[in-house]
């Protein structure tokens, strides 16, 4: 059970024993588990080395018990503290992925027998959407990672999205949640939505993109500027993990129309987003700008949730967050 804590099967079970019998000793817990003394003495020194147990003021040579809330607090924080820098570990290595696929497809223009294809200039990259979407006959996939949509690219989505539909194909998309207080963006979305596509939101996403019958994908060059350029990627297992990328996003979205859905902590889909962003260390105009809301916004609301968790500070209201279960797990 405290595996992760650095605690093994034989230490827990010989500091259980000390729990419930504070007075035993070495001689008593050998008899209590039936265990050599000598695998008691060392299984003793562990605990001390981890802070559990620590030797007495008055009697050097004999360990005590370290109060559970301190001793275990203290191994529960510093897994915490591991577990956050893993998870900005993990957020850095991911821009740094996306910035390798953009550098290499910089480096190798078009070339229709290869995985990649790079395209410059707005005209470029909607001509080939245009044609991508002609031969797609199952189903598109789309992140709306830009917020609110502009009435160019509305007049450019609606023939190519209700020539899918009159096909047959599946339309998927996620939009960001703030679109909701765009009556233009919201009005594309229930339209799309009337003729048969599905439409979901979530608090941010991590790139816009396009995937065509699972086969194909389009993402931006850079992804803090759609206008820099875009590359078309065909490589079975990139298109694959952005596939997956895609339906883990699209499970936790709520479904336009639907009212926000809280966890069994109570918090709001934007809200675990903000922790969870705020944890990896981003600035509150990085986090705004992540959720297409203003930093006013964003202050607010991290307000709230401190006030919630009774932390003074960022630092302690991301302990607090992290003790409580409130910010997720590393994969």
């Amino acid at each position: 059970m405290l595996m992760l804590l650095g605690i093994g099967s034989t230490e827990e079970t010989v500091y259980r024993t000390i729990l419930e019998n504070p007075s035993y000793g070495v001689t008593e817990l050998s008899l209590e588990l039936g265990w050599p003394v000598d695998q008691i003495r060392s299984t003793l020194d562990e605990l001390a080395r981890l802070s559990l147990l620590r030797p007495s003021w008055e009697e050097p040579d004999v360990l005590r018990l370290v109060r559970p809330e301190v001793g275990l607090a203290a191994l529960l924080a510093r897994e915490e503290a591991a577990l956050l820098a893993r998870q900005q570990e993990i957020e850095r290595s991911r821009t740094t992925v996306a910035q390798m696929i953009a550098t290499y497809a910089d480096q190798n223009p078009a070339r229709p027998s290869e995985d990649s294809e790079t395209l410059v200039g707005i005209d470029m990259i909607r001509s080939r959407i245009e044609e991508l979407t002609a031969d797609c006959r199952q189903e598109l996939l789309g992140f709306e990672a830009q917020g609110a949509q502009t009435p160019d690219n509305i007049e450019a989505s609606r023939p190519l999205d209700e020539a899918l539909l009159r096909r047959g194909a599946a339309i998927r998309t996620v939009y960001l949640d703030s679109v909701r207080n765009d009556q233009p963006t919201t009005g594309y979305a229930l339209w799309l939505t009337e003729h048969g596509g599905q439409v979901r939101t979530a608090p941010s996403l991590p790139l816009r993109m396009v995937i065509f019958d699972r086969r194909t994908a389009l993402l931006p060059m850079d992804p803090e500027d759609s206008g820099a350029g875009a590359v078309l990627l065909r490589g079975v297992g990139t298109v694959a993990a952005l596939v997956a990328l895609f339906e883990k996003t699209w499970e936790t979205a709520n479904p336009l129309g639907e009212e926000h859905r809280r966890d069994e902590k109570g918090l709001s889909n934007q809200e675990r987003e903000i922790l969870r962003l705020l944890s990896i260390g981003l600035t509150d105009d990085a986090v705004a700008r992540r959720l297409d809301v203003s930093v006013r916004t964003l202050r607010r609301v991290t307000a709230a949730l401190m006030e919630r968790l009774d932390a003074r500070s960022r630092f302690q209201a991301g302990y607090l967050a992290a003790a409580r279960g409130w910010l997720p797990t590393c994969p």
